[in-house]
């Protein structure tokens, strides 16, 4: 009995640690992979930088035939597109999120979770189609011509002409894209409160919304904080439905209606046409861009998650 129990703990410690070392060699393969991903990068957009340095980031010309690249207007475009969608969608989103978990009966949150899934499964080259033949015509008709005659003569950001297609476009459809992942991971983290958060704010005589507004989202902010974080993730690295609607023009837009182009629009126009040497360093060098400023956003991200989540424990320490 004593062999047989030594060759078990033998077998179990066996186990254990070729569990440990699998699951470092998984880990660390993802970051091999990412750093190989911007070894590549920076390699092939050498000459890139070499020719222009960092004025590369601030230029405002693009013009293969002059041998002229500025990275500002794409970087421009980018950022912007990407915060109207978040500024759209966030507020959906997180109220979804929270009629479906908290508010919503049974027979009606479980179809309308499935059909907010359902969104995030629609190729991004079809809801592109439904932005140039429905989306853009409806948004030039109604909202663009009744801000840019409105708003517009007051605020020069809103003012015309108006095209339908452009950075609002572009920016709605991106917030039509980021939803399910807002919502989808906002319900789960809002459903992973306690329930005696619940309960005590009901027994001291709360309302129902007071309880939602005090209890569960404070105790869920960190973890809606992510879902936004990488509902804009995505939204900065979206590529077709922002190139159909956006206008691709390379130009750093002054008003909400202008049109303008993102850095993945401009890579995924212009790859297959580059000439090889510096117009095709310059489209990997956008993309090194780019995949810096995911880098950034998600180490901002998880600073500001783990503060939040800081101060909500301390919160909850003196309560």
């Amino acid at each position: 009995m004593t062999s047989l129990s030594a060759r078990r703990a033998r077998g179990s410690r066996l186990a254990d640690s070729v569990f440990r070392g699998s699951t470092r060699l998984f880990a660390a393969a993802i970051i091999v992979v990412l750093v190989a991903i911007a070894g590549l990068l920076i390699v092939s957009s050498r000459l890139t930088w070499q020719t222009f340095g960092l004025s590369f980031l601030t230029g405002t010309t693009w013009d293969p035939v002059a041998g002229v690249f500025g990275a500002l207007p794409f970087v421009v475009g980018t950022l912007v597109t990407a915060a109207l969608a978040m500024v759209i969608a966030a507020p959906i989103g997180v109220a979804t999120a929270i009629f479906l978990a908290e508010l919503a009966p049974a027979w009606l949150a479980v179809p309308l979770g499935f059909l907010v899934e359902l969104l995030a499964a629609i190729p991004s080259v079809v809801i592109g189609l439904w932005g140039v033949f429905v989306l853009s015509p409806v948004l030039r008709s109604t909202i663009e011509d009744w801000l840019a005659n409105t708003v517009g003569t007051v605020i020069p950001l809103f003012a015309g002409p108006t095209f339908g297609v452009g950075i609002f476009a572009a920016g709605i459809i991106l917030a039509i894209m980021v939803l399910p992942t807002i919502v989808s991971i906002s319900r789960e983290v809002l459903r992973a409160v306690p329930e005696s958060q619940r309960e005590a704010m009901l027994a001291l005589g709360a309302t129902r919304w007071e309880t939602v507004a005090r209890a569960v989202v404070p105790f869920a902010r960190s973890g809606i904080i992510g879902a936004l974080i990488l509902g804009l993730g995505r939204a900065l690295g979206e590529t077709m439905a922002v190139t159909m609607v956006i206008g691709n023009n390379p130009q750093i837009p002054t008003r909400l209606f202008d049109q303008g182009q993102t850095i993945s629009s401009q890579i995924a126009t212009t790859f297959n046409e580059a000439s090889i040497g510096l117009q095709t360093s310059s489209l990997i060098a956008l993309g090194l861009t780019l995949l810096a400023m995911t880098i950034a956003l998600n180490v901002i991200a998880r600073l500001l998650v783990r503060r939040v989540a800081g101060d909500g424990g301390g919160l909850a320490s003196a309560g």
